[in-house]
């Protein structure tokens, strides 16, 4: 609950002021055009400041950002699973355009009541008025923009959104980062048990509680493979109060909590393994039709080695030396030395450790 709340508040505080923003603009551009729609000659500085102006912009502003963060909130977390994609377009955009005509008849009274002058608010107003129009194809445009910046967020994190928007990965740059890779323990049996249909959609419910404790540990997913997800982290998140090490346990947490689901609806509760690693690598965008983040070095190789290794020695959780070193494992964990390992495909051997949790 508490992360849902997190979740909400950061949407809130990045749509209202996004909002409050575009509504000043607009309300910037109304102010002085509105007396050449009126065909009077208005010197608007003798009725209202442009201060007070851009304050209505920050109220309405504000009154939309909550109203769009409630309604895109709602259908993200409870509606976007129950209704398909064409539907779920088709009910937001008559919400937005509900609340357009009722924003925009308040502001056309305050405005006609501050300026005095005859605008139109009556009933059905908007069905013929120009203003209404062009404020519609004013606010659909950026509504769009709202939305590709969130889907991008969503996808990239927001620090790499930033960093591509800006051309930071145009040209291969070294950094230090952590990855996890996380597989499903069974797959193979599990598919074959349940059938791909239901495969997927168990597949599907499982990432889908992956993606709860991402955010709290300020993971992002670099991409999902089959029944594997690959998680990473910059060395200074990763390391901070050991997300890297926390979110595969509460991971495992919130599966426990959720296992009686699992097994009415699949009859089997899963189980993840993973394998943790860090260090500098190249990163770069690739791609001109589906251009992408991609991850080039020995890291990434030798991530998926040490997952691989889970199996054979009945661990699910196993790290790299050269990362454990540089965590401060508290007492809620323990840490086994597994010795120097000679990882498939590579020459040199590397240390691995294997971290469970404390019974309590």
């Amino acid at each position: 609950m508490k992360q849902i709340a997190k979740q909400f508040f950061r949407l809130l505080l990045f749509t209202v002021v996004y909002w409050v923003l575009v509504s000043c603009f607009f309300l910037l551009i109304r102010f002085y055009a509105i007396g050449q729609e009126q065909n009077i000659t208005v010197d608007p500085m003798k009725y209202v400041s442009v201060l007070e102006w851009i304050d209505l912009g920050v109220y309405f502003g504000c009154f939309i950002g909550v109203f769009y963060t409630l309604i895109e909130f709602i259908f993200d977390k409870y509606l976007l699973k129950k209704l398909y994609l064409g539907l779920s377009i088709l009910l937001r955009t008559f919400v937005y355009i509900v609340l357009l005509v009722s924003v925009l008849t308040l502001i056309m009274r305050i405005a006609e009541y501050r300026m005095d002058l005859d605008l139109p608010n009556e009933m059905g107003w908007w069905r013929t008025s120009p203003i209404f129009w062009i404020s519609l194809a004013y606010f659909s445009a950026c509504s769009l923009v709202f939305s590709f910046i969130k889907m991008a967020v969503e996808k990239f994190g927001s620090s790499t959104f930033f960093s591509m928007l800006i051309g930071k990965y145009r040209k291969p740059t070294e950094e230090q980062r952590i990855f996890m890779f996380l597989d499903l323990k069974d797959s193979t049996s599990i598919a074959e048990n349940l059938g791909h249909f239901r495969y997927s959609s168990f597949i599907q419910d499982c990432f889908l509680d992956l993606n709860q404790v991402i955010e709290k540990y300020e993971a992002e997913v670099y991409q999902y493979v089959g029944d594997e997800a690959v998680l990473s982290w910059s060395y200074k998140k990763g390391m901070y109060r050991n997300n890297c090490v926390h979110l595969f346990f509460a991971f495992q947490h919130r599966i426990e909590k959720r296992k009686l689901y699992y097994r009415e609806k699949y009859g089997v509760v899963p189980e993840f393994k993973a394998g943790l690693h860090g260090g500098k690598l190249i990163v770069v965008e690739v791609g001109s039709i589906k251009k992408e983040l991609a991850y080039h070095g020995d890291v990434i190789n030798t991530t998926a080695r040490i997952q691989s290794e889970c199996n054979s020695y009945g661990e699910l959780l196993l790290i790299s030396k050269a990362l454990l070193k540089h965590l401060a494992i508290g007492q809620s964990y323990t840490t086994s030395d597994l010795g120097n390992l000679r990882l498939k495909g590579k020459q040199q051997s590397i240390q691995m450790y294997a971290i469970r949790k404390k019974d309590t």
